[in-house]
């Protein structure tokens, strides 16, 4: 006679857990991931203000007090003026013709300097395989008066720029002014058609610096000019930002100064000096607003 018995439930098996060894630490005992090594400190941010915002309040506080100046030394003029009024002659311009040694205008520790520009500093960094971001400091110690993230990879940016000369054109439509609205300052239009050589390679986007920006803007305080990379964990402080970092390459930047020309409201361009005493730039930027 045949007799059936309920199977019993067999005991939990065991997970398959080596014996600790050095490399293991810990194993036989469903040990965790080891914990990440403990990032550098982040440097502390002792960027100062644009030359140009201090001069631009001041400015303000003084406008009325320079337009009474000036109207009352018209008014003390006027008598001295009017015995002496007389056709000038010809005064000779300096720095043309004669026999003077001096150095032609617009050459400067050998560089070609343009008339009518100013000196600012321009950085290109960002992770290898992100994008690059454009830093246009007054000064290499100030706040960056410019901050714009281009639709390109830093790495192919820099390997197109050590190939042949970039001319980078930045395009943005004119918005019609609303009512009590003034136009935008030119730089400070958020959106941008970008052409690297004529290529259209998408969008170009003006953000605010974040703490990670600021960072390499510190860390770059003492270079005026040159390239190299920066350690991931001191830019990303050791958290996700760092991780993230890691896995999209080694935060290269670029360094140089650059003549920045104003040619109206609606056009600025800026020129990078050649490092090694060059006259023609290697990479030239235009702002174009039609």
């Amino acid at each position: 006679m045949l007799r059936y018995t309920t199977p019993q439930p067999s005991p939990p098996m065991s997970p398959l857990v080596g014996p600790a060894t050095p490399r293991t630490p810990g194993a036989g005992a469903g040990s965790e991931a080891p914990p990440l090594p403990p990032a550098s400190p982040r440097p502390a941010i002792t960027l100062t203000a644009p030359p140009s915002n201090k001069r631009r309040r001041r400015g303000a506080a003084r406008s009325s007090l320079r337009a009474i100046r000036a109207v009352r030394a018209l008014f003390r003029s006027l008598p001295i003026l009017a015995p002496a009024c007389r056709f000038p002659g010809v005064i000779p311009r300096h720095g043309h013709g004669g026999g003077g040694g001096g150095a032609p205008r617009g050459h400067h520790d050998g560089h070609l300097h343009l008339s009518g520009a100013s000196r600012t500093t321009g950085t290109l960094f960002g992770h290898r395989r992100a994008r690059v971001t454009l830093a246009v400091q007054e000064t290499p110690g100030s706040v960056p008066i410019l901050l714009l993230e281009l639709a390109m990879q830093t790495g192919r940016f820099m390997q197109e720029m050590g190939a042949e000369h970039l001319r980078v054109a930045l395009e943005c439509e004119k918005r019609p002014p609303g009512a009590g609205i003034g136009r935008t300052r030119l730089l400070d239009e958020p959106l941008w058609t970008a052409y690297v050589n004529g290529r259209k390679i998408g969008y170009a986007v003006r953000r605010d610096p974040t703490d990670d920006d600021l960072t390499v803007m510190q860390l770059l305080r003492t270079v005026s000019a040159g390239a190299g990379v920066l350690p991931a964990d001191v830019v990303g402080a050791g958290t996700a930002a760092a991780a993230e970092g890691q896995e999209a390459g080694d935060l290269a930047y670029m360094r140089a100064h650059f003549d920045r020309v104003v040619g109206s409201r609606d056009s600025e361009s800026f020129y990078m000096l050649n490092p090694d005493g060059n006259n023609g730039p290697e990479l030239s930027i235009f702002f174009i607003r039609i």
